[in-house]
C-alpha cells in the first residue's frame, strides 16, 4: 500500500470509530444484542476480506493462543457493553472523554506489569489527565450530571485497558487473524449474557434502524479494522499516535454538530487535558 493510500485508510478508520457514539443514540437496541451483532459480523467480514484478497488468515498458531483471543475478545465485548451504556446515561462527548482515560490507566499499570520506568513526564501528563476528568465530571462547578454514564465511561476504559495489556501479553504476528477471533469471542461471549437478560429479542426495527445496525457490525467494526490495520503498517509510529485523535475530537465534534452537545468552559478545557495527556504520554 502506497503511503498516501496508508494514510488515507488509516484516518477514515479514525473518523469510523468517532461516529460510534451517534450510532449507538439512533440505535434503539440492548447494548448486548448491539455488541454480539458488532462482533459477528465483523469477524465475517474479516473472514471474507481475507477470501477475496486471497490473504491466509489461518495460521496455525495453536489452540492455547486461538482461547486466549476468545477470552480476549470477550473482554472487548463487555467494554463495548459499557460504553454503550455510557451512551445512555451521559451525552456523548462525556462518555467518550472517559473513554480515552484509557492511555492513563496504562500509564499506571505499565510499571507494575510490564516494569517500565515511570518517568516524570508520564505521571504529569497522569495528573493532568485526572484533573481534565474531575473538569469533564462536572464537580468544579458544583453539578455533576450522568454519574452514572461516566463511571460506565471509565469503567468501559479500564477494560478497553485490559484489552491493550493482553494482546500485549499474547502476540500474535498476523493483527487480521488476531482480530477475527476477538471478535468472534465477543460475539460468542454475548450469547450467555442475551440469553440471560433475554436480550435476543429485537426490537421493532425500520428499514433504516436494521441498515444502522447492519452498518454497526460491517462499517464500524469489520471495514473499520480492516482500514486500520491496512494503514498501520505504513505510517509512521508517532503520525499513528497523533491521527489516533481523531477518533475522540471528531466524536465530540459530530456530538456538537448533530446532538447539540455543548461543553462548558471547564469541561472543555478538561478535555484538551486529557487528549493532550494522553497524546503526550
Amino acid at each position: 500500500m502506497k503511503k498516501h493510500a496508508a494514510y488515507a485508510a488509516f484516518i477514515a478508520s479514525m473518523l469510523i470509530f468517532g461516529t460510534v457514539g451517534l450510532l449507538r443514540r439512533a440505535l434503539p437496541v440492548p447494548s448486548g444484542l448491539l455488541a454480539f451483532v458488532r462482533g459477528g459480523l465483523g469477524a465475517l467480514f474479516i473472514l471474507l476480506f481475507a477470501r477475496l484478497t486471497g490473504r491466509k488468515l489461518f495460521h496455525g498458531i495453536g489452540r492455547k493462543k486461538v482461547l486466549g483471543l476468545i477470552v480476549i475478545g470477550a473482554v472487548m465485548g463487555v467494554n463495548w457493553i459499557l460504553l454503550f451504556e455510557a451512551y445512555n446515561y451521559t451525552s456523548v462527548s462525556t462518555a467518550t472523554l472517559c473513554y480515552y482515560m484509557q492511555p492513563v490507566i496504562l500509564i499506571l499499570v505499565s510499571p507494575l506489569l510490564f516494569k517500565e520506568k515511570m518517568t516524570v513526564r508520564k505521571a504529569l501528563c497522569a495528573a493532568a489527565a485526572v484533573l481534565g476528568m474531575v473538569l469533564v465530571s462536572g464537580v468544579t462547578e458544583g453539578a455533576v450530571t450522568g454519574q452514572l454514564g461516566i463511571l460506565l465511561g471509565l469503567a468501559a476504559a479500564v477494560f478497553y485497558a485490559g484489552v491493550v495489556i493482553s494482546n500485549k501479553l499474547l502476540p500474535v504476528p498476523d493483527p487480521y487473524e488476531k482480530t477475527f477471533w476477538q471478535l468472534l469471542g465477543a460475539a460468542c461471549a454475548m450469547v450467555p449474557y442475551l440469553l440471560l437478560t433475554g436480550g435476543f429479542v429485537l426490537p421493532q426495527l425500520d428499514a433504516i434502524g436494521v441498515l444502522l445496525l447492519l452498518t454497526a457490525g460491517l462499517v464500524h467494526t469489520g471495514l473499520a479494522y480492516v482500514l486500520y490495520f491496512g494503514g498501520l503498517p505504513h505510517i509512521p509510529a508517532f503520525s499513528a499516535a497523533v491521527l489516533s485523535y481523531i477518533d475522540p475530537v471528531s466524536a465530540l465534534l459530530l456530538s456538537a454538530l448533530f446532538l447539540g452537545e455543548v461543553l462548558t468552559v471547564p469541561a472543555l478545557i478538561g478535555s484538551i487535558l486529557i487528549i493532550a495527556s494522553a497524546a503526550l504520554a
